[in-house]
C-alpha cells in the first residue's frame, strides 16, 4: 500500500501544495487501481490527450481531460509530489527555436505541418525527478511519444535548447520566458493548430 505523504511547503515543493489533492482524482479519472505504482501514473498523464484546456492549469486538465506541456508536466508534479516525495519534481523550462524538421523528428509529420517555415520560438515545460539517485527526465507532452521505462529519461519533446529549471513560482517564471523569446500570437497559433493536426491524427 502506498503510503502518501504531503510535504511541507518549501522554495522547492511549496508550489504544489495547493494541488496536493490531485492523486487520488487522477488515479479515478484515469481508471488505476489504488495502490497504482509511479509508472502507472506518469504513463497515465502520458496519455492524457494534448490539447489546450479552457482552464489552462493542471486542474483543467484534469477536469477535461486534455493539456499542454505546461498543464501536463503541473499535474504530473503534483501528483508526484504527493505519492512519491522522494523523486523530488522539479519542473524545468527549455526556450528553444522549434523548426518543422524538429517537430516532424521528434512529434510527427502532422506535428510538422503546424509550425511555420521558418519556425518560431517557444518555451517548453517538462519534468526532472530524482530516481535511484540519478537525475531523469520525464516529458509526458505528446501521446504519441515512447512511453517510459521507469528508470531512465524520456526524450524531451522539444529541440535543443537553453533549460531554466522553475522555482516556486514556476508559471511566473514561465510567463517572463515567454515575454523575452516568444510573439504570443503566433504561439498561441501554433498550440491551437498543433492540437488541431495532433486530434485529427
Amino acid at each position: 500500500m502506498r503510503t502518501v505523504v504531503e510535504p511541507p511547503p518549501t522554495a522547492a515543493t511549496g508550489r504544489f501544495v495547493t494541488l496536493a489533492a490531485m492523486l487520488d482524482p487522477l488515479i479515478k479519472r484515469a481508471g488505476l487501481p489504488a495502490d497504482a505504482s509511479l509508472a502507472q501514473v506518469v504513463e497515465a498523464v502520458h496519455r492524457i490527450p494534448f490539447g489546450l484546456p479552457a482552464d489552462r492549469s493542471a486542474h483543467g486538465t484534469l477536469e477535461e481531460w486534455r493539456g499542454t506541456c505546461t498543464t501536463k508536466h503541473d499535474l504530473l508534479a503534483a501528483a508526484l509530489e504527493q505519492g512519491w516525495p522522494e523523486t523530488k519534481p522539479r519542473l524545468v523550462h527549455r526556450v528553444h527555436l522549434c523548426t518543422p524538421d524538429t517537430a516532424r523528428e521528434r512529434i510527427g509529420e502532422d506535428a510538422a505541418q503546424a509550425v511555420p517555415e521558418d519556425g518560431l520560438w517557444d518555451v517548453h515545460r517538462y519534468l526532472v525527478v530524482e530516481i535511484a539517485g540519478e537525475r531523469v527526465a520525464l516529458d509526458v507532452t505528446y501521446p504519441s511519444t515512447p512511453g517510459w521505462d521507469g528508470a531512465s529519461s524520456m526524450r524531451v519533446a522539444a529541440g535543443e535548447g537553453a533549460d531554466h529549471e522553475a522555482g516556486p513560482d514556476a508559471d511566473r517564471e514561465l510567463r517572463v520566458l515567454e515575454a523575452a523569446h516568444c510573439d504570443p500570437r503566433s504561439r498561441e497559433r501554433f498550440i491551437s493548430a498543433l492540437s488541431a493536426s495532433l486530434a485529427a491524427a
